[in-house]
């Protein structure tokens, strides 16, 4: 990152190509903005001079500028951890079970004895074993450091023989509400892997050490910013008043840069959690805008039940919160409507903006119940680029035309929003952008490519109904005067240019609030 200048109080970006994002004008050549807000968008020509006096001049020399991007659903304590731990990604040679086991080995003679290792990402399609991890493979590696992997949804876990003693499950433990400890066939052991245990897990393990974490936030801070992004909602359904807590320190400490808006989770909710969070909320860069809630079928069964999901999602309506329900399958993604439906009838309300994240499968009828309802969903369209080889194997063949179908929704008249659910995948807009384009994958395939959208529609996800998700598009997700001065120079204009080539376009500086936040070396 090159070293910044003095900044003034006011600066005129001239000489652009300014994808605004705005209806009213979608094209400009200068913004100007003072005390980080935006006071003009509009040609060079019309920018009085006079008005120049204290303001620092910038020449875009002809390059792209966009509103600063907005990440509608990522984890920021799970992806600052994944910066400082073991990174098992496929992107990152773990190609297998023994180099995984091998990394491990190699940990254990760097921390003392009786330390947890944790390692997150391992994708076991792309293992060449073609399974999880087991107890029995860490143990053979780790007999004396408790060791906890995190597969790359977040929603598995594989645990090694110490580890598992340490959270006290054995054979006589039986599973927890919504969740699955998978066991061997034969003896009934468990075999170390667990699935939709986070919270019970985070309850008996010890946190990271704090300066190890507030390592991963910054890089975290560094990496996003690089990327352009300015704002970020934070959908963990963990999160309670000391998550709130936590991230305000971050941003009062320098850590963090971007707006937070935080989710609190739904299977802890607190209304004086609720109130407590509301009350310290300090201007607009750390705001509470919603309850999540898992909706899952891991199980073969919805957890929760509907009328369970029913009641969760009428209570937070009523207090007038927006919900927003992970939901994957068909199954859970019209369970979420039958929830959202039964509120509505109860306590009538416009502009709701309850939401479904992930939508992964949605056929046309189902588009238009979710139009109908006036749900948005948050999407995440580079799951495409890193999982489509596995998607286009394992999801059945009827079912993958309507596969994160961003074109059936967007026709049916539902507001889109894009994300990278962090640390899930490397939270760079303009690999989503690509993807959402040209629907192919990292490794090639194309998965279902009537489902393609235009790169207009592309950016708008990430800026646009991104800001309309999080109840901010008063502020930010378009250009134009008296909205927060959020924005970045990119190297080209991903409507031009072709589309195989908008995954390699650079961001050349970010600005947040008025101020350059991150700069491209020359």
């Amino acid at each position: 990152m090159a070293t910044l200048r003095k900044q003034h109080s006011g600066m005129i970006l001239t000489n652009a190509n300014v994808i605004t994002m705005d209806p009213s004008r979608p094209r400009a050549e200068c913004v100007a903005f003072t005390d980080g807000t935006i006071s003009f968008v509009g040609s060079k020509s019309d920018f009085a001079k006079p008005a120049t006096n204290g303001f620092e001049l910038i020449d875009c020399r002809g390059k792209t500028l966009l509103p600063g991007y907005i990440d509608a659903h990522c984890h920021l304590r799970a992806f600052a951890e994944s910066l400082v731990t073991l990174d098992m990604r496929p992107t990152e040679g773990f190609s297998s079970i023994d180099l995984i086991k091998a990394a491990i080995r190699n940990l254990t003679q760097k921390v003392l004895p009786g330390s947890w290792i944790r390692g997150r990402g391992y994708n076991e399609f792309y293992l060449r074993e073609k399974r999880h991890p087991t107890r029995w493979d860490l143990d053979e590696v780790s007999p004396n450091h408790p060791v906890k992997l995190t597969h790359r949804s977040g929603h598995a876990h594989v645990l090694n023989s110490r580890a598992l003693q340490e959270v006290n499950i054995s054979i006589e433990t039986p599973e927890p509400d919504g969740g699955i400890i998978d066991r061997d066939i034969n003896t009934g052991e468990p075999n170390g892997v667990l699935y939709e245990m986070g919270k019970f897990l985070s309850e008996r393990i010890p946190p990271l050490d704090h300066q190890l974490l507030l390592k991963g936030v910054s890089i975290a801070n560094e990496q996003l910013l690089k990327f352009g992004i300015t704002s970020v909602q934070d959908a963990s359904h963990s999160n309670t008043v000391d998550e709130w807590k936590e991230f305000r320190s971050w941003q009062k400490n320098g850590l963090f840069g971007p707006k937070i808006s935080m989710m609190l989770g739904g299977n802890l909710l607190d209304w004086n959690a609720v109130e407590e969070c509301k009350d310290s909320m300090e201007e607009s860069e750390l705001r509470l805008t919603g309850v999540k809630i898992i909706l899952d079928a891991t199980t073969g069964e919805l957890y929760p039940a509907q009328p369970e999901l029913n009641e969760i999602v009428t209570q937070v309506h009523r207090k007038r919160f927006q919900v927003a329900i992970h939901a994957v399958e068909k199954t859970a993604i019209e369970a979420a409507c039958c929830a959202i439906e039964a509120a509505l009838q109860l306590f009538p309300r416009g502009d709701h903006r309850h939401r479904i994240d992930h939508c992964s499968v949605c056929d046309p009828v189902l588009a238009t119940r979710i139009s109908s309802l006036g749900v948005l969903v948050v999407s995440q369209p580079a799951f495409i680029f890193y999982n489509g080889a596995r998607y286009l194997k394992t999801v059945p063949l009827e079912h993958q035309v309507h596969l994160y179908p961003f074109k059936t929704l967007l026709q049916n008249g539902v507001t889109v929003a894009a994300s990278s659910d962090a640390p899930i995948d490397p939270p760079n807009p303009l690999v989503g952008i690509y993807t959402a384009v040209t629907r192919r994958s990292k490794t090639g395939e194309v998965v279902s490519a009537a489902q393609a959208i235009t790169p207009w529609n592309a950016l708008r996800m990430y800026t646009q109904e991104a800001a309309r998700a999080i109840f901010d598009e008063g502020n930010r997700g378009s250009l134009a005067p008296g909205k927060k001065a959020d924005l970045i120079i990119l190297s080209d204009d991903p409507t031009r240019v072709p589309p195989k080539r908008i995954k390699d376009i650079r961001v050349k500086m970010t600005v947040k609030g008025g101020k350059i936040v991150w700069k491209d070396s020359p």
